[in-house]
């Protein structure tokens, strides 16, 4: 029998006007936006809906206005649909969203983990020091090797932090070293390799602080057994036990997300439709790379739940 999978974004989907159509749906939704502004203490929802853009691109805002959004997408999905998926995954920062819908815990505590979250990553990393860069077509086994040789070069850090899909691999660490790596790639055939607009250098050793402040804020949290099995963004395994996703969790600051390994995994275990739930369509993009096989839904606003609802079998 074929199975369904849930999916939520993670940072760079953001857009003004985010979650706007949802928070106006119905007051069950518009509350749990009024809940993200009580739990982060700024007027989030205000920022999500009007800007400024450079406001909400800040990380310790995106990564909550993220989560709000794909949690009142999947909210309003479950209540029209009536489906419950056999299984979650989030990309990044979406790993929370996900965590929450399979009951690990509330959206209260996936909002304040998430603003504490962005918070130590920004501070771990000095603005111009971290960089992070898009290798595209180019093998796995090659962008690792441009990677070492650019760190020992250099002496920096520099190592994948994204296997999104084959053709899409995001490489990480201090800013001279990640720029010896795309130098080093185009000297080695590469057609295409350019620097990203992010505020900090995810997904690598320099993270460490930052994976230091969440491993003491996740042993303060309780993390319950998930209801729903969750592929794991640094593992690209299923995984349902609280305590191994706490540890999990703290990993996946400084490891790298296994998006692509995960998306195969998904399939392997029977999943041929799965439901973006958040802000924008970067995951479904993806999906079509990684196995065009996959039925995507994206699910942004009500207007498109109310598109997938016949699309789906009861």
């Amino acid at each position: 029998m074929s199975k369904i999978a849930f999916l939520f974004p993670g940072q760079g989907a953001q857009s003004v006007g985010m979650g706007q159509a949802l928070a106006a749906h119905n007051s069950a939704l518009a509350e749990l936006f009024a809940l993200a502004d009580q739990v982060t203490g700024v007027a989030l929802s205000q920022l999500m809906f009007q800007g400024p853009e450079e406001q909400l691109t800040l990380t310790e805002n995106t990564q909550p206005a993220m989560v709000v959004t794909s949690l009142a997408a999947a909210q309003l999905f479950m209540a029209q649909s009536g489906l419950r998926p056999d299984y979650v995954a989030g990309h990044s920062l979406g790993e929370y969203s996900a965590i929450a819908v399979a009951g690990g815990f509330s959206a209260a505590e996936a909002i304040r983990l998430v603003r504490l979250r962005g918070q130590a990553m920004q501070k771990a990393v000095p603005p111009g020091v971290g960089a992070m860069a898009a290798m595209l077509n180019m093998p796995a086994e090659q962008v690792v090797a441009v990677c070492q040789d650019a760190a020992a070069e250099t002496s920096g850090i520099c190592v994948p932090a994204n296997f999104n899909t084959a053709q899409q691999i995001v490489i990480s660490g201090h800013q001279f070293a990640v720029e010896r790596a795309v130098a080093l790639a185009k000297e080695r055939g590469a057609k295409r390799c350019m620097m990203l607009a992010v505020s900090a250098p995810f997904h690598c050793p320099l993270m460490q602080p930052a994976a230091e402040a969440m491993a003491k804020a996740l042993q303060q949290t309780a993390i319950a057994d998930l209801s729903i099995p969750l592929i794991a963004n640094v593992t690209a395994q299923e995984v349902s036990q609280g305590e191994t996703i706490r540890r999990l969790l703290v990993e996946q600051v400084t490891g790298a997300v296994q998006w692509e390994a995960s998306v195969r995994r998904l399939v392997e275990l029977g999943v041929t439709t799965v439901v973006e739930l958040g802000n924008g369509k970067v995951l479904a993009g993806m999906i079509k790379r990684i196995d065009e096989s996959v039925r995507v839904i994206t699910i942004n606003t009500p207007d498109d739940v109310s598109k997938a609802l016949p699309l789906l079998n009861p």
